[in-house]
């Protein structure tokens, strides 16, 4: 304990007493027998309550450095006065002297900056608590390294990381190992299935043809989905030099667009020999907007018809075999005419059309429903009343052609219907421009070629498949994960595609098998 800065008389400040030098430190002018400590207790003084404030506030100064501590007086030294003109030098931990009254010495305190002033039996503080300099507050240590002369930190002993920090750098650890996973598992995946990954799909239709009202929210019997179907089915009765034939088709615009087979209305496109009767028995005269050969499609337009109800189209990609379907149409001639079935495949390459010129390569559904000529053109709908397909051709057991249009033919079960997803953007590109665009490789494909596979003959200079490194005679086994079967089936899958879209071909190339990424060009028909 220290010894008293102030001269207390009971507890207090005597009045009029002469303060004095405090006696905690010593000094050169300390007595001879200082270094003897003391036999008599000394008494503890009694702190100033609120009521009591000290008699003379305590000036707080800046404290000296510890160079400057006092030096101990030799035991064998005379006792000399006290010398007025000089102050003792303070220790580390007190501040300098401090100015009195003119002619009293100045003084020294043992109190802190900032610690309480009404203590004067405050005790120094240990030296783990040494103030900064000059600004009473506690030395900044340096990080992760406590004072070899403190205590244990709540986090740990000496040099040991807090737990906050040892966290930081955890997670900090974890987040660099899986970044560096996930790039690892990246390269690998593009390596292993990069072009399959850069495979790209068609957009989404952006149109304003059919109407959702017309769907039903869940699936109605074959009954309810005629009633509300036959419609907007019209007749199409096509009068041209080779004679009179008759067709389907469905509204898909209330202001007169009409979708259709292009076998159908192709004999009268030089003309106006195009006549459409509703199912109320309105007649009108239909002129062709456009054709499509390429998808044996084609769309008409009827001017002054009232009450024309536009169908709802549904969505080919998420049929499903075995799905209940009905087929709506004019079957030779008899307009009204509606027949139900299942579909029975997918994805089936049908060839049909009139002529090499105008040949169509059809990716279609395959349907039991009763086809007939005269069906061409007419909707194929499921249950909740949404068309799912545009009935074009039929399977025959004749000599001339395994698939065909011909008004001669009859349905032995085997029906095949273009899927709306194709049909629905072909009918907005001939809408809005008159025409429409298919994607195309820019290679021949050699129809002789016997098995797995198509062979590719004559590559066109500039176009996809030049860009793409084929050449003549490699063999297509595999477009966008599907496997080739022939020279139709590589044509009826690249028309499945849109112009732009990029696909993935595996083709042989001798004994060498090769992958390419294709962009798909386009051509008008």
């Amino acid at each position: 304990m220290t010894e008293r800065s102030e001269a207390y008389e009971g507890g207090r400040v005597a009045p009029g007493a002469q303060p004095q030098a405090p006696r905690s430190e010593q000094s050169q002018w300390s007595a001879p027998n200082a270094q003897q400590p003391s036999s008599q207790p000394e008494p503890h003084p009694q702190p100033h309550g609120p009521s009591q404030p000290p008699s003379q506030p305590h000036t707080q100064a800046r404290p000296q450095p510890r160079s400057q501590a006092s030096r101990p007086a030799d035991s064998t030294a005379a006792r000399q006065p006290d010398p007025p003109a000089q102050a003792t030098p303070a220790p580390w931990f007190a501040p300098p002297h401090q100015p009195g009254p003119r002619g009293v010495p100045p003084q020294r305190t043992t109190r802190l900056p900032g610690y309480p002033t009404e203590r004067p039996d405050f005790e120094p503080p240990p030296p783990w608590a040494r103030p900064a300099n000059g600004n009473g507050a506690h030395r900044a240590e340096p990080a992760f390294a406590p004072s070899p002369n403190g205590p244990a930190g709540r986090d740990g002993g000496p040099g040991r990381l807090p737990r906050r920090n040892v966290l930081i750098v955890v997670g900090v650890v974890l987040a660099l190992l899986a970044a560096t996973l996930g790039a690892t598992a990246g390269v690998l995946a593009t390596l292993r299935w990069g072009p399959a990954l850069i495979t790209s799909e068609p957009q989404a239709p952006d149109d304003n043809l059919g109407s959702k009202g017309s769907a039903f929210p869940k699936p109605e019997s074959v009954a309810n989905v005629a009633r509300a179907l036959l419609p907007s089915v019209v007749q199409i009765s096509v009068t041209a030099a080779q004679g009179r034939a008759t067709g389907s088709g469905f509204v898909l615009r209330g202001d007169g667009y009409i979708l259709t087979n292009n076998h159908v209305v192709a004999p009268a496109s030089g003309g106006n020999g195009i006549k459409i009767t509703t199912n109320d028995g309105q007649e009108a005269t239909a002129s062709v907007v456009g054709r499509s050969p390429a998808y044996d499609l084609a769309v008409i337009r009827v001017k002054g018809v009232r009450n024309l109800k536009p169908v709802a189209l549904g969505n080919s990609g998420t049929v499903r075999v075995g799905e209940p379907v009905v087929a709506l149409g004019s079957p030779l001639g008899l307009a009204g005419t509606v027949t139900s079935g299942i579909v029975s495949a997918r994805n089936r390459p049908v060839t049909a059309g009139g002529g090499q010129s105008e040949m169509s390569f059809i990716n279609a559904l395959q349907t039991d429903a009763a086809i007939n000529p005269g069906n061409s053109g007419g909707p194929l709908v499921n249950l909740r009343a949404e068309v799912i397909g545009v009935n074009s051709a039929i399977a025959t057991i004749s000599q001339r052609s395994p698939f065909s249009g011909d008004q001669e033919q009859g349905s032995i079960g085997l029906g095949f219907s273009i899927p709306i997803d194709q049909a629905r953007r072909t009918a907005d590109q001939i809408i809005k421009t008159g025409h429409a665009v298919y994607p195309v490789v820019g290679a021949v494909v050699d129809v002789n070629h016997q098995g797995p596979g198509a062979r590719l003959g004559e590559i066109q200079p500039g176009s996809a498949a030049a860009r793409a490194g084929l050449q003549k005679g490699d063999v297509v086994k595999v477009i966008s994960g599907h496997r080739v079967t022939g020279a139709d089936d590589l044509i009826v899958q690249i028309r499945s595609h849109v112009p732009g879209q990029r696909v993935e071909l595996v083709y042989d190339r001798g004994a060498d098998q090769h992958k390419v990424i294709v962009t798909l060009g386009q051509q008008t028909g």
